[in-house]
């Protein structure tokens, strides 16, 4: 483990637990208490966590962590749900994607499917996505056309809000949107930690003929600040095995097809 997966798994592990000692973290992490306190620092000093007698926890907004150090939760579930998600994607279609974790993924498999790289035209896939990362790994593929919203760059997400971005999505149609959130539940719906990205993301789905949630199962039966959208706007829940039950069960009974990789 290099030092910047040694940074973003410690990340993860304040988030996740909201409290953690140093003591547990140098058995888990298999390093010496001198280089745990030493990467704590580091990241107390970035404001991404707030450093305690002891260990540390989490700092107010380290739940909307940067991109940049989300490595890393569930990589090969992420992998199997994105695969899938490309699978949907046909030839000439207009295909939404947001920001995140996840939906990168999803993009990056949309990028190598070979069933996708037509050159003939009218048969390539239209990209549209808010997510300024995504775009730039998918523009030089030369069978993909990628759209990309207006919007104000966001440095934690790496995705496009604000007024800007609505007149665009206003005059086009997906034909999928994946769409990546922080929590998805029957009741509350799709939500975002961020009001602005969860604005632009509602813009989304109102233009798309089918929404598919991508989510690994730490994300079901959640809430989050801000509401992308009902879950009767979903029609598919792409998620990986570990997903509950119980917890699938009642996404199926809200009329939500559940596909679990």
């Amino acid at each position: 483990m290099n030092r910047h997966e040694r940074l973003a798994g410690l990340l993860e592990l304040v988030i996740e637990r909201e409290s953690v000692h140093i003591d547990d973290l140098v058995r888990e992490l298999g390093v010496s208490a001198a280089t745990v306190r030493r990467d704590l620092d580091e990241l107390a000093e970035q404001q991404l966590i707030t450093r305690t007698r002891g260990g540390a926890t989490t700092a107010p907004g380290s739940s909307d962590l940067p991109l940049r150090y989300k490595t890393a939760r569930y990589p090969e579930e992420k992998t199997r749900i994105a695969r899938e998600a490309a699978s949907i994607v046909d030839p000439g279609q207009v295909v939404g994607l947001n920001g995140g974790t996840t939906t990168t993924e999803v993009a990056r498999e949309i990028a190598v499917r070979p069933e996708l790289r037509s050159h003939t035209p009218g048969d390539e896939v239209v990209v549209v996505t808010n997510a300024v990362n995504i775009a730039n790994e998918l523009t030089v593929r030369p069978h993909l056309r990628v759209v990309v919203t207006g919007g104000v760059a966001r440095a934690l997400s790496y995705e496009l809000t604000g007024p800007l971005a609505a007149p665009i999505l206003e005059q086009i149609t997906l034909d999928v949107l994946f769409l990546g959130v922080d929590a998805i539940d029957v009741e509350r719906g799709a939500a975002a930690h961020h009001e602005g990205e969860a604005a632009v993301n509602g813009v989304f789905v109102t233009r798309a003929n089918r929404v598919v949630v991508v989510a690994d199962s730490a994300k079901l039966g959640r809430t989050a600040f801000a509401t992308i959208c009902g879950i009767e706007a979903v029609d598919t829940l792409i998620t990986d095995t570990n997903a509950d039950r119980g917890v699938v069960k009642e996404f199926r009974r809200s009329g939500v097809e559940v596909v679990r990789v």
